[in-house]
């Protein structure tokens, strides 16, 4: 029924897939040499799961059943499984069926019967939902439409496998069976159901990295230093809470403990009798095989890889990068690195170093990932400069850093982060984004939340740091800028920024504006922090010095005034060291202690204001503002018991309680905007808008806590404006994020007649091209295709000669325009190639000559005649698809703006109409628009709209990999489109609107 190469084994079918519990499987096709794997794994499904297959006792397969389950032709018969270390756990099978359930014979029919079957030890993970993903994608891609299941009663798992799916659905009830039909058609249901369940499985695979019951360093060496050591130092000294195992093959025989640790030691991991949940492995790469089968062979659930030499190495540790890739996948492992540099839970509950850091960070609010070791370091260090110990404002949730990133990467801990109730805040350092389009998609949905702060290294270099095999992105460095901050993404630039914003965001409620109120001791001071407001585009009030000889109860009340006016929405406090005769302050208390406890008390006054402190030589105040508020005074009755005793009282094996942090140490306080969430909320998936369902559930800012705790201070006046500015930026995305507009709809367009065109012109243009390259789609096709959705452009007739100018000015109308069409000169009226409001005959013939004789023949130019339209400004309108990026719906001036300047913005498709509206006001040369200098304003309306159709067109069809709409004239009443190409591109196999799937580098 299809062509005969559609037969062969289709690879881009197998993924790797996270599943419910956070464990990974693998999905593939299944192929005759999986006969014998086929016929173990039906031996370990119980009688009643065969039952419910097969809908009578069927003990065993016979030869026939084999045959049949394991031979394909991957079009009308398919069948999955999902494996884990190399064994079926689950299978999956449609057949093509006509109307009647029979075997289908017409390659119209569109219908096929599906069927599961999952191993009893493995059913509640999600391995039938995911499979159900794939196969739906795969019958999609085979031209099936609809799938029917017949389902016994009493199999009431698979019956909620298929209803909570998400698609269309009719369901009858005939024979004593149940028969389910849906319609494969993915639904704004089924998209939300599909990234719910990906979120959750996600989350769940880095929340038991950070939480493991117990740890195994493997390559702990025998003597102090080396890797393996110092992180098994990093385990004890930190508190860990779970058992903490030694493995290292050259451990002498008998030796049952490494002393002076005091932990159990063994020389290979199936010596522990225990199951272990993480590896710490820190062995030589030539090594790591071995040890990753061991650990798959015990159960591990993740390993940490710290090892190096791999993709950072060259060509070779590539390869052998992507192997240790799928062979910890084969296992259902997660696998962080390999070169990584650790990763960290504060928690009071786990207290979790596993990596290299010298010390444990303080317990707070943060959570942190870098794929850069020396960048982790340099994080770590200085938030701890900024705020050390539990509760301090620059305290951590969870620290990972990734290294070469294989597997585990900032999209995973977005998951994570994004529900997880200890997590206000979200700093990244990226050096590559493997998945821009799925990272867009996470970020703005965690960003919805709470903040997400980036700063991103080798921007400009076009290429991706050692180690990491990524795709290349061909947009520039400056739309991934636009693109994330649409997404709500905070982009700075420095490590500097990084820790700056990331307090400020994480200790203080979000602004309600960008009016900013500014008062301290030092006019000098203030004015430097006026200017770095209008910098960043502030509305600073005049400044309100006090007197170099203020007292802290003097600024308390400058404060508090302030904070109480109705005119700010956020406060700058600058201080210098007090100077005049006599004492501000108690002789009990420092200058910089008492001053901090006065700004905390008006703070705490007026908890819906943020407020930030700029300090010259007063680090007593900046710590002290970081430090959590003075709590109440413990009885001996609620003081936790000595440490000597915690380590009395822990078990073998266990790691040692931190001196200084007991287990039972109280969380750190929260920030007021962003509370606590479940990790897995209950209930169904909630019924979407589009733009919500695209968004990922993006939800309203939540209510404020009752008082801030600690305030961030800065040691120049630049970086304080410059973290609240960023925070004025993000709350204003917040409550835009709220409503983002919608995706309008036009009854004009005619979306299947498109899709009809499109079909036929890659059957006719891309029969000779390789497979995934784009076609430009031949003018007059372009226009028809582009007339589909309401864009409509003016007519071009060719001019290969001056009769034939002429009869086309007279078809079209004068005045006209005679243009060339050339590469060279397209769109180059500076260089003569475009001469405009011909009146006539004469005058077209004369300049007919002229632009023949200056600029080259008829052949080399390939004149055109248009007709004339109303004068206006020009513009330039663009869609791409970037394979990584994602579609893009591209805005500026034509000419020197957007070529020469850059000026250009871009927004993610679908684009809603809040965001054209905001994309088309956003350029630099927007008030050209908008009636600049007592011009007359442009219909911009207009402009909008057609920015919408053409992201609808990108949109609805995936193989329209390219919109170039140049120029598009806008005028006071109405547009003229007056040239437009379009490029064709069969779309790829998978992409992340495609089921879940772990990505592979």
């Amino acid at each position: 029924m299809q062509k005969p190469q559609d037969h062969a084994y289709p690879t881009h079918w197998e993924a790797d897939v996270v599943l419910r519990d956070g464990g990974t499987a693998r999905i593939r096709p299944i192929t005759p040499d999986d006969a014998e794997r086929l016929v173990s794994f039906y031996e370990q499904v119980s009688d009643e799961s065969k039952y419910y297959r097969f809908f009578a006792p069927y003990p065993r397969l016979s030869d026939r059943d084999v045959h049949r389950f394991t031979h394909h032709d991957y079009v009308d018969r398919v069948g999955l499984a999902a494996t884990v270390g190399g064994e079926f756990i689950a299978t999956v099978r449609y057949d093509r069926i006509n109307d009647q359930g029979l075997p289908a014979k017409d390659p119209e029919d569109d219908q096929a019967e599906v069927a599961f079957l999952v191993q009893d030890a493995h059913q509640g993970r999600g391995v039938a939902s995911a499979l159900l993903e794939h196969i739906a994608a795969v019958a999609r891609e085979r031209g099936i439409r609809r799938f029917a299941a017949e389902v016994l009663p009493a199999n009431s798992k698979m019956i909620k496998v298929f209803t909570d799916a998400g698609y269309t659905q009719k369901r009858t009830f005939e024979d004593g069976v149940v028969r389910l039909e849906f319609d494969l058609e993915p639904t704004e249901q089924s998209m939300a159901v599909m990234r719910g369940r990906e979120q959750r499985a996600e989350a769940r695979s880095v929340q038991r990295l950070l939480t493991p019951r117990s740890v195994a360093v493997i390559g702990t060496g025998r003597a102090a230093g080396g890797v393996g050591r110092t992180a098994l130092r990093s385990l004890l000294d930190s508190g860990f809470t779970g058992r903490v195992h030694a493995v290292n093959h050259a451990f002498p025989d008998g030796m049952q403990r490494l002393d002076p640790e005091g932990v159990p030691a063994v020389r290979a991991l199936r010596e522990i009798p225990e199951p272990v949940d993480l590896a710490v492995v820190a062995v030589p790469a030539d090594r790591v095989p071995d040890v990753v089968r061991d650990c798959g062979e015990h159960g591990v659930q993740g390993v940490l890889i710290l090892s190096s030499g791999y993709a950072e190495a060259g060509p070779d540790g590539r390869e052998r990068q992507r192997a240790l890739l799928g062979q910890a996948r084969s296992y259902g492992m997660r696998l962080i690195g390999p070169n990584a540099f650790g990763l960290i839970n504060t928690a009071p509950g786990v207290r979790l170093n596993a990596s290299l850091a010298p010390r444990m960070p303080g317990a707070g609010h943060i959570g942190l990932f870098t794929q850069s070791g020396a960048i982790g370091i340099a994080l770590l260090s200085g938030l701890h400069a900024r705020g050390p110990g539990d509760g301090g404002i620059a305290g951590i949730s969870a620290f990972v850093s990734a290294g070469n990133r294989a597997d585990v990467s900032g999209n995973d801990l977005l998951q994570y982060w994004y529900e997880d109730p200890d997590t206000d805040v979200v700093i990244l350092y990226l050096e590559s984004i493997g998945n821009p389009r799925k990272f867009a998609r996470l970020a703005r949905r965690t960003a919805a939340v709470k903040p997400v702060v980036v700063a991103k290294g080798a921007r400009h270099n076009g290429t991706a740091p050692p180690g990491h095999a990524v795709p290349t992105v061909r947009v520039p460095d400056s739309t991934v800028a636009a693109l994330m901050r649409q997404a709500g993404v905070i982009r700075v630039d420095t490590v500097t920024e990084l820790i700056d914003a990331g307090l400020l965001l994480g200790s203080q409620p979000l602004p309600a504006g960008s009016r900013i109120a500014i008062l301290g001791n030092s006019e000098s001071l203030a004015l430097l922090a006026y200017d770095a407001c209008l910098t960043e585009r502030l509305r600073p009030q005049r400044p309100h010095v006090l007197s170099s000889a203020a007292t802290p109860d003097d600024f308390r009340a400058a404060l508090d005034e302030a904070l109480a006016g109705d005119g700010c929405d956020a406060v700058v406090v600058t201080a210098i060291p007090w100077v005049g005769e006599g004492s501000a302050v108690s002789p009990e208390g420092g200058e910089g202690a008492a001053l901090a406890a006065a700004l905390r008390t008006a703070a705490e006054a007026h908890p819906e204001k943020p407020v930030t402190v700029v300090h010259l030589a007063m680090d007593e105040l900046a710590e002290t503002l970081a430090a959590p508020a003075p709590a109440p005074e413990q009885t001996q009755e609620s003081r936790p018991d000595a440490p000597a005793a915690a380590r009395e009282a822990r078990p073998e094996g266990a790691a040692p309680a931190p001196a200084s942090s007991a287990p039972e140490t109280p969380p750190p306080p929260r920030h007021p905007s962003y509370p606590a969430r479940p990790l897995t909320p209950p209930g169904p998936p909630p019924t979407l808008t589009a733009p919500q369902a695209r968004a990922n559930e993006i939800t309203a800012p939540s209510p404020r806590r009752a008082a801030p705790l600690r305030i961030p201070a800065y040691p120049a006046a630049e970086r304080a404006v410059r973290a609240l500015a960023e925070a004025v930026r993000y709350a204003a995305w917040r409550r835009e994020a709220a409503d983002p507009g919608r995706v309008p709809e036009y009854d004009d367009i005619q979306e299947a007649a498109a899709g009809a065109d499109i079909e036929r012109l890659l059957d006719r243009l891309t029969r000779d091209v390789p497979t995934g390259r784009s076609v430009p789609v031949p003018p007059e096709d372009a226009e028809a295709l582009l007339a589909r959705y309401g864009i409509h452009t003016r007519p071009v007739l060719p001019a290969p000669d001056p009769d034939t100018a002429v009869r086309a000015a007279a078809r079209l109308g004068y005045p006209v325009a005679l243009k060339t069409t050339a590469p060279h000169l397209r769109h180059r009226a500076d260089l003569g190639g475009v001469r405009l409001d011909l009146a006539g005959e004469r005058e077209l013939r004369r300049t007919y000559a002229e632009l023949t004789d200056f600029l080259g023949s008829p052949e080399e130019l390939r004149p055109v005649v248009q007709s004339m339209v109303p004068r206006g400004v020009d513009t330039v309108i663009r869609a791409a698809i970037d394979p990584a990026a994602g579609a893009v719906l591209s805005f500026g001036l034509a000419g020197a703006p957007s070529q020469l300047l850059g000026d250009i913005a871009h927004r993610l498709i679908p684009a809603t109409d809040r965001e054209v509206a905001e994309q088309i006001r956003s350029i630099r040369a927007a008030p050209l628009l908008f009636g600049w200098r007592g011009s007359q304003p442009v219909d911009t309306a207009a402009l909008a709209e057609l920015l919408l159709r053409v992201s609808r067109l990108v949109d609805d069809h995936p193989e329209v990999v390219g919109v170039d709409l140049e120029p598009v004239v806008v005028a006071a009443h109405g547009l003229s489109v007056l040239g437009a190409s379009v490029r064709l591109a069969r779309p790829p196999a998978t992409t992340d609107l495609g089921p879940r799937r772990l990505p592979v580098y």
